[in-house]
């Protein structure tokens, strides 16, 4: 040790990471809710205001839900909701308490991604349960995916406005679950003015596959990690972001077109970009660079289905078996995400 230093706990090996993911994971499908259930509410990243904060009770209570809040979810540190540790805690007191029967992350944010290495995913392997969010909330939704197999859901964190189609999504795919379940576009996006919510078949075409994805600025930054998106070939990826300008977009698509064969996927799925727009207008814009990013794959691609930063939002089961529909600007679950 150099002279000087005080000792200091060393995080979580990532060989450990790698070493799971070599092996193939059984899917683990966790309890579906029930009215009445007792869930856990906590801020694995960033945190919110207390009123924000009521008002995500008050949604989660909406569905019939009784709520527990983490000890740190209510607090803010920075840009962050607490430490390292008291978000870690929180996320491994959400698995163990025996009377929870989900996880609910109240928002994303930033920070997610600096639990990785530390997180017992034997806990969460051992104590199955439904984890959602979206944006920030992607890292966990990778990271617990592939190190124990559990499906988890990208969907609504409970902030989020529950609209109609929000809602009925959110209920049909915790609670209600049944397969095939055919998603479509909500129809109040297809009335939005806005062209980043126009609905584009990029490469038409069907294909079946496996779920994975979720935000495109955490697919990228964790692209080379051992939490990055690994084993791909076969499965359906989708991807969201919000307020990037094309070229950032560009520079992720291109990131994670080189972390790993792009033509091995069985289709990929783009949700709403907003506030994606360039602001000149003698640049790209975000179609021509999805175009041209992933024009050139060969596989059936579609941009603008109803997920992302905005109000109507459906509900990912990560890991189940679906088909997209590029031509027709679908989604097929052909398997629940729930037990």
């Amino acid at each position: 040790m150099l002279k000087g230093l005080a000792a200091v706990p060393l995080l979580a090996s990532p060989v450990f990471t790698k070493a799971r993911r070599a092996k193939k994971l059984k899917i683990i499908k966790p309890k579906r809710l029930k009215p009445g259930d007792t869930v856990a509410v906590i801020a694995p990243a960033s945190g919110l205001t207390q009123e924000s904060f009521d008002k995500a009770l008050q949604n989660l209570e909406s569905l019939g839900l009784k709520t527990k809040v983490g000890k740190a979810a209510r607090g803010i540190n920075g840009f962050l909701a607490a430490t390292d540790k008291e978000r870690l805690d929180d996320l491994h007191w959400a698995f163990s308490d025996a009377e929870l029967a989900g996880v609910w992350c109240v928002r994303g944010g930033y920070g997610a991604a600096r639990l990785l290495p530390d997180i017992d995913y034997d806990l969460i392997r051992k104590n199955p349960k439904i984890l959602i969010g979206y944006s920030d909330i992607t890292a966990l939704h990778l990271a617990v995916s592939q190190n124990t197999g559990l499906v988890t859901f990208h969907g609504p964190v409970a902030a989020s406005e529950l609209s109609d189609y929000t809602r009925k999504h959110v209920t049909n795919a915790l609670m209600n679950a049944a397969a095939p379940y055919k998603i479509e576009i909500s129809e109040y996006n297809k009335t939005q003015d806005s062209n980043l919510f126009k609905t584009e078949t990029v490469v038409a075409g069907k294909g079946r596959g496996r779920l994975v994805g979720g935000n495109l600025s955490l697919l990228s930054a964790l692209a080379g990690t051992p939490f990055g998106l690994a084993d791909m070939k076969g499965k359906i990826l989708f991807i969201e972001d919000v307020g990037e300008q094309p070229y950032r977009i560009d520079r992720m698509f291109t990131q994670l077109r080189q972390s790993f064969d792009m033509r091995a996927l069985a289709g990929i799925a783009l949700g709403v970009f907003e506030d994606c727009n360039p602001r000149t207008k003698d640049t790209q814009t975000l179609s021509d660079v999805v175009k041209d990013r992933f024009g050139n794959l060969g596989i059936p691609v579609v941009y603008g289905l109803s997920f992302g930063h905005i109000r109507d939002q459906f509900t990912f089961p990560v890991g189940v078996e679906a088909e997209l529909d590029a031509g027709n600007a679908t989604l097929t679950l052909l398997e629940t995400g729930v037990s």
